[in-house]
């Protein structure tokens, strides 16, 4: 079957589409959606969605056929298997961006093709999954994307917004004016900016995105001491991966 979608992401075409197409930051914003890893064009994760009476989780790879910046078009292949069933999912993915104005208007047309339980539902049913699904999923985006730093308060720290989003990371002149630098969760696997934030000097909070263990953040961790070390900047005195919510670098 084939279904149709469109939302609006409030940045320009050319923003929207770098966003867009970094996997890692966006999967934080699609409900059930669990990134495992990402391999160049390609990545593998799990996803679970509640179907009329019964909840499935379907475990694949996806992969980048098609990424042409300057028309806006893009094409995903997917598939998947249940974790606890028979049923497998291919799907066709294309992506369109379409400027409106200072937003972008984004639409999504899927090829879809489901064996097993879910394949007892008609076409309505997955519509109306689909709609809520990218509903959310726009709305969380747009959020991250419109929200501005908040201003602290008189004669707290400062420090970086959770949600600001740049087009290019410029931890270094932000630096001068606040003291705690914060990356939010969905960029919490940039390299060039955890590179940028550890050589600043500055003490350094990186939110922990959905898709990583509480583990993980270790590496993240020592990733910043030695990237830090590396060129000539001070290195953190303490580097602590926490199980919550995110983890702290804080130089000397």
């Amino acid at each position: 079957m084939q279904l149709e979608h469109e939302f609006t992401v409030p940045v320009p075409k050319d923003q929207a589409w770098g966003v867009l197409m970094d996997v890692e930051r966006i999967a934080p914003c699609m409900p059930g959606a669990t990134l495992d890893s990402v391999d160049a064009d390609s990545f593998a994760g799990r996803v679970k969605v509640k179907l009329g009476p019964i909840m499935v989780t379907y475990a694949g790879r996806a992969r980048f056929v098609e990424a042409d910046r300057t028309t806006g078009r893009a094409v995903i292949e997917a598939s998947g298997k249940e974790s606890r069933g028979t049923g497998t999912v291919q799907a066709t993915i294309h992506t369109h961006l379409h400027e409106a104005g200072e937003n972008t208007r984004v639409h999504v047309t899927t090829d879809l093709d489901i064996t097993g339980r879910p394949a007892q539902f008609g076409r309505g049913v997955m519509v109306d999954v689909g709609n809520k699904l990218i509903g959310q999923f726009a709305d969380c985006l747009a959020a991250q994307l419109a929200a501005g730093a908040a201003e602290p308060e008189p004669g707290s720290p400062a420090r970086t917004g959770d949600a600001a989003v740049a087009p290019a990371p410029q931890p270094r002149p932000t630096a001068e004016h606040i003291d705690l630098l914060q990356i939010p969760s969905f960029l919490c696997r940039q390299t060039d900016l955890l590179e940028a934030a550890a050589k600043t000097g500055r003490a350094v909070n990186v939110k922990k995105g959905q898709f990583l263990a509480p583990w993980d953040t270790v590496n993240i961790a020592g990733k910043m001491r030695a990237l830090a070390s590396d060129s000539g900047t001070r290195s953190p005195s303490a580097a602590a991966a926490s199980s919550g919510e995110s983890i702290s670098s804080v130089w000397s």
